[in-house]
């Protein structure tokens, strides 16, 4: 049964394979029959042709019907995939059906239209139009040779280029106007003497033939100038013109217009080609027949070819089909153990494969999901665990400034109410006047995507000042935009008042100290005027003059101590105005400039730094005041100070370098350097940098000490604009 089946197809593409061997034999012999008369052999080839044709379409029927047949048994049987057979089936017939009959039936009113055309053609009126046309022609060349040879006489005439003394500018005219006029020769004769010829350099020269002098004599004499002569396979036209010019002689101007052909000889082979015409005409019926019946064999030969590749590529497509069909029902259905089996080795097979991979790959993904959803999950409980139990607030906001995060600690320190605040905006919910302060910051942050570290905040929460530390981190994506802010909140306030008890116990601790020092030399200078007053009460004098000086010496410097004091605790708030930095710096070297000459101030500052910017200029002149006063007592007033500037465009970032060539700072004094009760020097209160450092502070603005190469120290103060 199944080599039935095989062994059918093979026969049908055998006997289509014949048919077509022979349909282009005959169609061979017939095309190399076309030159001679219609004959019963002619006729009979005709007839096998038709044949032919009428064997293939009752193949293609019967193919086409049998396949036909099946897909509608087994449509009504609901075998799986019929329906899809079926529409492609008869897809790939209409794909090929339709436009080749559209071409079928072009193609034949074509063939139909241009034969009968051919041969309704008048030939006798073709050859009498053409004989008139060849006499036309040949008139015209004359008339329009005659033309020219006029115009150049005319203009010899006019321009006096006749006068021998003008033979150089009549050759250049005769030159230019072969040229312009495009006539292909051009002769100039005085009386029997031909005075020089211009001629177009792609004739046939070998073939050139000279005028016969007794034309020229008649033509003087007033006789028409017109030859027709023979050079090469062409024909050369001449026409002249001749004028008498006084004491000179009788001047003949001749143009040639050179016929690349025989026109005659053309005409000849037109009447052939009328005459081979006549004999065509008898085969008008055959040839009609021969391009219909191959019209026909070719629309026969797509219809069936498409109708076998359709039944056969979908009976192809659909098995595979189904069993994925039935696969995705069950991985719908979420079963992902299935899979499809099929020994397809084309892009089907491959897609089959794909498939069961992807199954394969859905498994495995859906077991890691769900273990990397477990860990998530746990992960992000152990997070919330720990941002509701520390005692840091902890607030996030995204791109839009909307939180997103917010902890218990958070809204103790704020004081917000328990709502749900995730999703708002954050100067909503600090809409208050006492969060002003943290709201300013915090705007300041995400426009200018800078960092703020443990700057305090004091805000008053139901009538009790509390002091917070603010830490604002700005969120990045991986290509550097900018997606949220941290926001972090210390409460400082226990810590603060314990720092301050401490550091006023530090602090009277060290000013009783201070203060202990000048007294004793007090003390003892007036206990030598009193002594020196009862031993000697008249010289007493210089005694008494050296111990008020102690005293008032003694005096100043307590003054001095208590005023730096005072100063440190009473640091005004900065007032940020457009200021002109590179000129603050200026007026704060300025004084140093003329009362230390042994010192050399250096200044480089970036062209790129804004002008102005928003600082508080006496604070930030008070600030190098105190680094330069610093370097000149570090280096004992000689040495060199170099102050420099940088802009960072990315961050707004103004950058400042203050170095010396003293001895530098030993690496266990920097730690200790910024804090108030630290000096190096041995009459020092400690608060010079302490100052600098706050005033830093109030920028937003950071200041560290490094060494300065290759001796000295150097301050690096960052401050953002």
């Amino acid at each position: 049964m199944e080599n039935t089946k095989r062994k059918g197809p093979r026969v049908i593409g055998t006997i289509i394979v014949i048919l077509i061997i022979l349909f282009l034999s005959i169609e061979f012999l017939i095309r190399e029959a076309q030159q001679f008369s219609p004959t019963s052999a002619t006729n009979i080839l005709l007839l096998s042709l038709q044949i032919i044709v009428l064997l293939l379409a009752l193949i293609l029927f019967f193919v086409l019907g049998r396949n036909l047949a099946k897909l509608y048994l087994e449509r009504k049987q609901k075998v799986p995939g019929a329906h899809f057979k079926t529409k492609l089936l008869l897809f790939f017939i209409a794909l090929s059906l339709i436009p080749t009959l559209l071409l079928f039936m072009f193609a034949s009113d074509l063939i139909n239209r241009n034969i009968e055309q051919w041969f309704q053609t008048p030939i006798e009126k073709i050859l009498a139009d053409t004989n008139s046309l060849s006499e036309g022609f040949y008139q015209s060349s004359e008339e329009i040779t005659l033309h020219y040879a006029q115009q150049l006489s005319q203009r010899i005439q006019s321009q006096k280029l006749y006068d021998p003394k003008n033979r150089t500018p009549l050759m250049k005219f005769v030159s230019d106007k072969l040229k312009e006029y495009k006539v292909d020769e051009i002769i100039i004769f005085l009386d029997d003497v031909e005075l020089f010829s211009f001629m177009n350099p792609d004739l046939p020269l070998q073939h050139y033939k000279n005028l016969n002098i007794n034309i020229v004599k008649r033509a003087h004499l007033g006789e028409k100038f017109s030859t027709i002569e023979d050079m090469g396979i062409g024909e050369m036209i001449r026409r002249g013109v001749s004028f008498n010019i006084p004491d000179i002689g009788n001047l003949l101007v001749v143009a040639g217009k050179f016929l690349p052909q025989n026109y005659a000889q053309k005409i000849n082979n037109i009447t052939a080609y009328v005459q081979k015409y006549h004999q065509g005409k008898i085969n008008k019926d055959p040839v009609k027949t021969l391009y219909l019946m191959m019209l026909i064999f070719v629309t026969l030969l797509i219809v069936f070819a498409a109708s076998w590749i359709g039944f056969h590529l979908a009976k192809g497509i659909t098995v595979p089909i189904e069993k994925l069909a039935k696969a995705t029902k069950e991985v719908s259905k979420g079963n992902l153990d299935v899979k499809v089996e099929d020994t397809a080795s084309d892009e089907i097979g491959t897609f089959i494969e794909s498939f069961n991979q992807m199954i394969s790959d859905l498994k495995t993904s859906r077991h890691n999901i769900a273990q990397k959803t477990s860990e998530l999950e746990a992960r992000r409980q152990y997070i919330e665990t720990i941002l509701d139990n520390i005692t840091t607030g902890v607030i996030t906001l995204d791109a839009e400034n909307k939180i997103t995060t917010i902890n218990p600690s958070a809204r103790s320190m704020l004081g917000l109410p328990k709502d749900n605040l995730v999703g708002k905006n954050f100067q909503e919910v600090l809409n208050q006047p006492k969060y002003s302060q943290i709201v300013h910051y915090i705007r300041n942050g995400i426009q200018n995507e800078y960092q703020v570290s443990d700057k305090e905040i004091k805000i008053n929460l139901e009538n009790q000042n509390i002091t917070l530390a603010l830490t604002l981190s700005s969120l990045k994506k991986e290509d550097k935009e900018f997606s949220g802010m941290i926001i972090v909140l210390d409460n400082l306030t226990q810590l603060i008042t314990a720092q301050k008890i401490a550091a006023w116990r530090e602090m009277a601790q060290r000013v009783a100290h201070e203060i202990k020092n000048p007294l004793t030399p007090i003390q003892l200078s007036a206990e030598r005027i009193i002594k020196r007053i009862k031993k000697d009460k008249n010289q007493s004098d210089n005694v008494l003059e050296e111990g008020a000086n102690t005293i008032v010496q003694e005096v100043r410097i307590i003054k001095s101590l208590i005023d730096e004091f005072s100063n440190f605790a009473r640091m005004p708030k900065i007032q940020r105005q457009p200021t002109d930095f590179h000129k603050t710096i200026q007026q704060a070297i300025t004084p140093f400039r003329g009362i230390y000459t042994e010192i050399k101030f250096i200044t480089s500052f970036d062209e790129d730094v804004p002008s102005p910017v928003k600082v508080d200029p006496e604070q930030m002149r008070r600030l190098f005041i105190n680094l330069i006063d610093n370097a000149i007592d570090a280096m004992n007033k000689k040495g060199e100070i170099k102050i420099q500037t940088f802009f960072n465009m990315t961050r707004r970032e103004i950058k400042i370098e203050v170095s010396d060539t003293g001895p530098g700072i030993p690496e266990e004094d920097k730690a200790k350097l910024f804090l108030p009760d630290f000096s190096t020097k041995k009459k020092g209160t400690g608060l010079g940098l302490a100052i600098v450092s706050q005033i830093i502070n109030e920028h937003n603005g950071t200041i560290h000490i490094q060494d300065n190469q290759p001796l000295g120290a150097k301050f690096t103060i960052q401050v953002p604009i």
